[in-house]
């Protein structure tokens, strides 16, 4: 019998789950988390590259460190001695890059009216037109005015500059700071990440942690050995031309070419022809054919070689890899780019089989082998005999 105080919901109506209120509370902070973690991600933007170049440069440098400890020095004075002897590198590179602007820069300067007289000769016989010294100093005189208001414009804007050059310096100290301690204390660090891991997922990091040292390392030495090679081919080649600051120009194709990554190599071979250029057209036109039968000499025989076994990646691979990361974190992501993927890569092929293909199969047929014997063919494979006839 039903009590009379209990009446029953109108229209069939029934009361809200109780699981909803508890749903609709937990996907409202999940969607706050998550745009708290935006807004987090977002703010340390700068100090989380700032991590991702200083962890990739000590990945780099890790295995000379490496290499010191093992002959008994302690890591802590190991990395100031690899970071010295990069700093020189650096220094030496800027030093001679400073001097060849020095004496680019004068000599233009002072044979500017030569130039200037040989230029117009050149265009008019070539173009047939009729131009003048007089019509050339008018260009060059509304090309300084127009220069004039850029540079006044610049510097009326010296507060931003100034900021923006305090934190490119701040940034760059925190670079070198998180690199050293990275490189100094990398054991340390490991160790203190697998501690918070299960022994079965533990090998997996270290694994992979050696990995990215060992491609990141490798991708460095072979850059290195790279550039060095082309430094010297394009020395000789600069010097039998007689090309004026022939070392400082086969250095800056050497090193630019090699350490940026796609358009490296137009913006190494663009300063040479330029100033062979200066020197003579037909001595630019033998510079730039040198660097192009250079490029496809390397990219096809010295590069293969070399990175064979540090650095092994498709050509394609690694330009897609170069857009992608530019287009993530642009120059930073351009840059780090190759050794990422080639860690990924390299770490994939370590747990994933691969089978050989057979030939009929890679040519797209069935075999045929298989379908004329195929019972011979199955107890062959299996190891079994065909049973004796009764």
């Amino acid at each position: 019998m039903q009590d009379d105080d209990e009446t029953p919901p109108a229209n069939g109506a029934r009361d809200m789950p109780s699981w909803l209120p508890r749903a609709f509370l937990l996907a409202a902070a999940t969607i706050t988390g998550l745009l708290a973690a935006f807004w987090v991600l977002e703010r340390l933007q700068g100090l989380l590259t700032v991590l991702l170049v200083s962890l990739f440069l000590a990945f780099a440098i890790e295995p000379a460190v490496n290499w010191l400890a093992r002959r008994g020095m302690r890591r802590g004075p190991a990395t100031g001695l690899v970071f010295l002897g990069l700093t020189a590198l650096v220094v030496a590179f800027l030093w001679t890059l400073g001097a060849l602007l020095v004496e680019q820069v004068t000599t233009l300067v002072k044979n500017a009216p030569e130039y200037a007289d040989r230029g117009v000769e050149w265009i008019n016989h070539t173009f047939h037109q009729d131009l003048s010294s007089t019509d050339i100093q008018k260009y060059a005189t509304d090309w300084s005015s127009t220069l004039e208001g850029y540079l006044t414009g610049l510097a009326g804007n010296v507060w931003g500059i100034g900021t923006a050059a305090i934190g490119a310096l701040f940034q760059g100290l925190g670079i070198l700071l998180f690199t050293y301690y990275f490189a100094a204390d990398g054991p340390r660090i490991r160790t203190a990440v697998c501690s918070l891991l299960p022994p079965r997922r533990q090998r997996h990091v270290l694994r992979a942690w050696d990995i990215a040292v060992e491609k990141t390392g490798g991708y460095i030495f072979s850059r290195g050995l790279l550039a060095l090679i082309s430094t010297l081919a394009h020395y000789v080649m600069l010097r039998i031309l007689d090309v004026p600051s022939a070392f400082a120009l086969a250095l800056w194709v050497g090193v630019v070419s090699q350490f940026i990554p796609t358009v490296g190599t137009y913006l190494a071979g663009a300063l040479p022809v330029i100033v062979g250029l200066v020197h003579g057209p037909s001595t630019a036109l033998w510079i730039l054919g040198f660097i192009v039968l250079y490029q496809q000499f390397e990219n096809y025989v010295l590069q293969p070689r070399i990175t064979a076994t540090t650095l092994d990646m498709h050509a394609a691979v690694a330009f897609g890899a170069v857009l992608a990361g530019a287009a993530l974190l642009g120059a930073t992501g351009a840059l780090l780019a190759i050794p990422v993927t080639a860690t990924v890569q390299a770490f994939a092929g370590a747990y994933i089989r691969r089978y050989d293909v057979e030939a009929d199969v890679e040519r797209g047929g069935a075999p045929k082998r298989r379908r004329k014997f195929g019972r011979q063919w199955m107890l062959r494979r299996t190891g079994r005999h065909e049973p004796p006839a009764e």
